[in-house]
């Protein structure tokens, strides 16, 4: 007989949401210049969470202005010195971690369990990380005295709220410049705390803006003339208007965009581990992750065994509330994209697909999906072709080493792969042929701020994060 999980709720009375919030602007939270506002949902339970300002032309350049103001001073501080406030804005973060969590859970719809032991302790180990370059810009590799750009307008995504935000703000803080950050649309709340974090650290004013909006503020601040470096992560199609966007000036870029990763299995691999591993490589955060293993290659001698562990694991998965610390899967992060994870997953079983998902009862309010996967995939299939961004696995076979390099190749992204086999020689030899910027070995999605990642062709193009992720933010 089966164990049943109780319940095991995590309170929301360690987070305190005001009924609104206005823009952060030079260590200030001020309202929208013409008063236009927008609600923030909570995806799991469709809840008004709060009421947030939404900046537009005149708020976007105030932020831009209070940036450059700003960077002078903050550009001629000794490392030293920035560090002292990245290594604080580090420890605020770890203190208020479980408040944190639970907000970031509320706002995104993802498990407590994965913003818990997975998000915050990555965003305060970022910022611990890029405090510790500060002082020694000069070793980096980028010559012996390598200085900030300026003002860097960012924008980050939905689906890693905070993580993102940590990604763009601490190496762009310890180069030396200042920055103007727009959250997603769906998920402002987090970055809005991170504005208090910056105030209670001290950070002098200016130096972090926050503007909250739709894709019209992104926009404008791509396109402020002030602002030497754009910084994105999102949709492949918002990168590429960006990108047109800036052609002819001289700012800086860098795009981290959509995938279409291969995870491969051979006949070799150790079953059960690889099967966590595909587990976790496309149902981790709902399958809201850009380099998601959305596409499992196996073997052919082996699929039928692989994928019958797969099916009991995935009976295994719980579906439900986020803030419970039992659930495994949590909710789609808003109705448009609950659409379109139906949309593709329509058209898969209506191009001959077969799909499969275990029986789970799903809340009645919110924005859900089951964990589905899809057999008897070509090559051809939307679902194979296309990001889904939901937890939704399309399976394909091979036979050789060979076959399923031009498999997992054949996409026009290239941001993440894994592979899976006992053969250290096979795993240097497939990660040698396999065109993706970030390559597991007998695991998947594990994250390090001291590693690169970033991606080839549609997925964009430059690296967040270890020491290359300076030099997207120093004039070099």
């Amino acid at each position: 007989m089966a164990f049943e999980y109780a319940p095991a709720p995590e309170s929301r009375a360690v987070v305190d949401i005001a009924p609104s919030y206005g823009l952060f602007i030079d260590g200030q939270f001020s309202e929208a210049a013409d008063g236009k506002v927008f609600k923030s949902v909570s995806p799991s339970s469709e809840e008004v969470l709060s009421e947030v300002a939404h900046a537009g032309a005149e708020d976007v350049d105030r932020a831009v202005k209070a940036a450059r103001k700003a960077f002078e001073k903050w550009s001629a501080l000794p490392g030293a010195e920035r560090a002292k406030y990245l290594f604080r804005i580090a420890r605020i973060v770890q203190e208020r971690s479980r408040e944190l969590a639970v907000l970031e859970s509320l706002d995104n719809g993802k498990p407590i369990r994965e913003t818990r032991d997975t998000d915050l302790p990555l965003v305060a180990a970022h910022f611990f990380y890029y405090a510790g370059w500060a002082d020694k810009l000069g070793h980096a590799g980028y010559g012996a005295d390598p200085r900030p750009l300026g003002v860097a307008g960012q924008i980050i995504p939905w689906n890693f709220p905070l993580l993102m935000l940590a990604w763009k703000i601490a190496p762009a803080l310890a180069a030396g410049n200042t920055v103007v950050l727009k959250p997603a649309e769906t998920t402002p709340l987090s970055a809005l705390f991170f504005a208090d974090i910056c105030r209670q650290a001290g950070l002098p004013k200016g130096v972090v803006n926050i503007i909250t909006g739709d894709g019209s503020t992104g926009a404008m601040l791509v396109e402020h003339p002030d602002i030497n470096k754009v910084a994105f992560t999102g949709s492949t199609e918002v990168g590429k208007a960006i990108a047109r966007s800036i052609a002819g000036t001289d700012k800086r870029m860098t795009l981290e965009l959509g995938g279409k990763a291969a995870n491969i299995v051979f006949d070799d691999a150790p079953v059960d581990q690889a099967v966590e591993g595909i587990v976790n490589g496309i149902f981790f955060n709902q399958g809201h992750v850009c380099c998601a293993g959305s596409r499992l290659l196996v073997q052919e001698s082996v699929a039928d065994e692989v994928l019958d562990a797969l099916k009991r694991r995935m009976r295994t998965l719980r579906v439900g509330d986020p803030l419970d610390k039992n659930t495994d899967i949590g909710a789609i992060n808003s109705a448009e994209q609950l659409a379109r994870i139906t949309e593709l997953t329509a058209a898969g079983e209506a191009e001959g697909a077969e799909r499969w998902a275990p029986d789970c009862e799903l809340p009645a309010a919110g924005f859900w999906f089951r964990p589905t996967l899809f057999t008897n995939v070509t090559q051809a299939h939307r679902i194979a072709r296309e990001e889904i961004f939901g937890p939704v696995l399309s399976v394909l076979t091979f036979r050789t080493p060979a076959e399923a390099v031009e498999k997992a190749n054949n996409t026009q992204y290239g941001l993440s792969a894994g592979i899976w086999t006992e053969k250290g020689s096979r795993i240097l030899w497939m990660a040698n042929q396999l065109r993706a910027g970030v390559v597991w070995a007998n695991t998947f999605n594990k994250f390090d701020p001291t590693s690169p990642f970033g991606g080839y062709k549609e997925s964009g193009f430059g690296r967040e994060g270890g020491r290359h992720g300076l030099e997207a933010y120093l004039d070099v």
